[in-house]
């Protein structure tokens, strides 16, 4: 039997994110610092717990600078040198994986309707908002682009308009990865942290990150709590919420053997204590100001 925090949700994203500040009046080129390496937790790190800097991660591609998920996002991340980029993963009703954030194309795109219940073809016809009539990318397309460049991914699994698992999703997932090449510098991320128990059972190299917010912590004992859970599970990575970031937690996370990470810092005085704080990645929704920052 599953134990109860395996059944559940682990955590839960805030149905309600910041409003993305205006496009950035600079770009800043950084060299990428490596490869995001998968396998076990003592190979993967090379950064905050290391005593060297956070890497930066593009939320969505960068939400605060280009229609998010989309291919123009994820170019202009890999143009401004970030370290990773960030996505979410839907499937199509005709059994793409696809990259949108929402289960429905209502927000950031002019469809309308859950994901699952349009083909690949309709979701690629429905474009997104400010993006000159791109449409939703599949994760093939996104992978393909990532695929010549040293840029890691952190790739989030979500669930549908009824809060259920697509069913297969991970194995199509991880195959993607495979085939491309990508899976050694991608992590896995869910907040349905069943999801990295199937994807365990896949593949005992892949990389997992459970994603955790606020109401989950205080139902697992904190960052702390939960970072062990996921060490029974076999995960790799924690990703918090920040308003869970503290000196204490870090410590704390990194004492059981994990890395950890923070989403989504995007005012300078925040991103400026993220940095210091010793995680080993910062996801932002500005990574040009981020690695502006990072690079003084």
């Amino acid at each position: 039997m599953r134990t109860t925090w395996s059944r559940r949700r682990a955590g839960r994203e805030p149905a309600t994110r910041r409003r993305r500040p205006g496009p950035a009046t600079a770009a800043v080129a950084v060299v990428a610092l490596g490869l995001l390496a998968a396998g076990g937790r003592a190979g993967v790190t090379a950064t905050g717990s290391a005593g060297t800097a956070p890497r930066i991660a593009a939320h969505r591609g960068g939400v605060g600078l280009w229609p998010e998920n989309s291919l123009t996002a994820f170019r202009g991340a890999l143009g401004l040198g970030v370290d990773l980029v960030e996505l979410d993963v839907h499937q199509s009703g005709d059994g793409e994986v696809v990259v949108i954030h929402d289960p429905t194309l209502d927000r950031t795109t002019a469809g309308r309707g859950p994901v699952s219940r349009h083909t690949v073809g309709e979701l690629a016809a429905a474009s997104l908002r400010g993006g000159a009539g791109e449409g939703v990318p599949r994760l093939q397309d996104v992978l393909e682009l990532l695929r010549p460049t040293t840029t890691g991914l952190l790739l989030e699994i979500k669930v549908d308009a009824a809060g259920a698992r697509y069913p297969g999703i991970e194995a199509k997932v991880l195959a993607l990865l495979q085939a491309t090449g990508l899976e050694a510098r991608t992590s896995v991320m869910a907040f349905e942290w069943q999801s990295l128990e199937r994807l365990r059972a896949l593949s005992r190299t892949v990389r997992l990150t459970g994603l955790l917010g606020v109401r989950a912590a205080a139902r697992l004992g904190g960052p702390a709590g939960a970072a062990r859970r996921l060490v029974a599970l076999g995960a790799n990575d924690l990703g918090i919420e920040r308003t869970l970031l503290t000196p204490e937690a870090v410590t704390a996370v990194h004492g059981t053997g994990l890395t950890v990470g923070v989403w989504t810092v995007n005012a300078p005085g925040e991103l400026e204590r993220a940095l210091a704080a010793g995680v080993d990645y910062v996801t932002t929704d500005r990574p040009d100001l981020a690695l502006r920052i990072r690079g003084r």
